[in-house]
């Protein structure tokens, strides 16, 4: 296809294409003329996961760049390389380093993982993003005195790992590596408010189930 069919297509501006291209995210076209190159269905699909990473994940170019050159490193497994889209995602702020509140949460976090078994996260530690995150919001439980000790928090991870198997379902159910690195980053991205959503709504049923007058 030529360029303004790749536009069109992929519902991109052709200002946006050539942005992506000057900054190496996407591969120059096989060139035709001078001044006309040729596009293909790797474009198409490339474009997808690069709107995934930028305007859904909200990534740098420059993160962007390495997380694409992980996703084309065939020396790296899959889980590799979702992993390297993923936690690139923004995240949270850090921890803070000189507050009490945040060592006793990273003990009840650290206890929770060993609780759990989760090796991978065990591994990384702190050196996963979400680790970071997770400890942050439970310091803010800490210095608020409501329940965060691995046990408080183990029926949230419980739950958390149930929701982790149908969303590797879900990723699982695109057909090329590609395709599976962007549903990765889309789904996480867009999910989460689908989550947080059910969440508030399933609290609201079950306030009325114990403390509503039944009318």
């Amino acid at each position: 296809m030529r360029f303004a069919e790749l536009s069109e297509r992929s519902g991109l501006p052709a200002a946006t294409i050539k942005y992506y291209l000057r900054e190496q995210l996407l591969p120059p076209g096989r060139r035709i003329t001078a001044t006309q190159a040729e596009y293909g269905d790797d474009h198409l699909r490339r474009l997808r996961l690069v709107r995934a990473l930028i305007q859904v994940g909200k990534m740098p170019v420059a993160t962007a760049r390495q997380v694409l050159a992980a996703v084309e490193d065939e020396s790296l497994d899959q889980n590799t390389r979702l992993g390297a889209a993923v936690w690139a995602l923004p995240q949270g702020p850090k921890p803070v380093e000189d507050d009490p509140a945040t060592a006793v949460a990273r003990h009840e976090v650290e206890l929770l993982m060993r609780r759990l078994d989760w090796k991978e996260c065990l591994d990384a530690g702190e050196g996963a993003p979400a680790w970071g995150t997770l400890v942050v919001a439970v310091s803010a439980l800490v210095r608020l005195g409501y329940p965060c000790d691995a046990d408080d928090l183990a029926p949230y991870a419980r739950a958390a790992a149930q929701l982790a198997v149908t969303d590797l379902d879900l990723v699982e159910g695109f057909s090329t590596p590609l395709e599976q690195v962007e549903a990765a980053v889309a789904l996480t991205v867009l999910y989460e408010p689908v989550l947080l959503s059910l969440r508030r709504l399933a609290e609201a049923e079950e306030s009325n189930r114990r403390f509503g007058t039944g009318d």
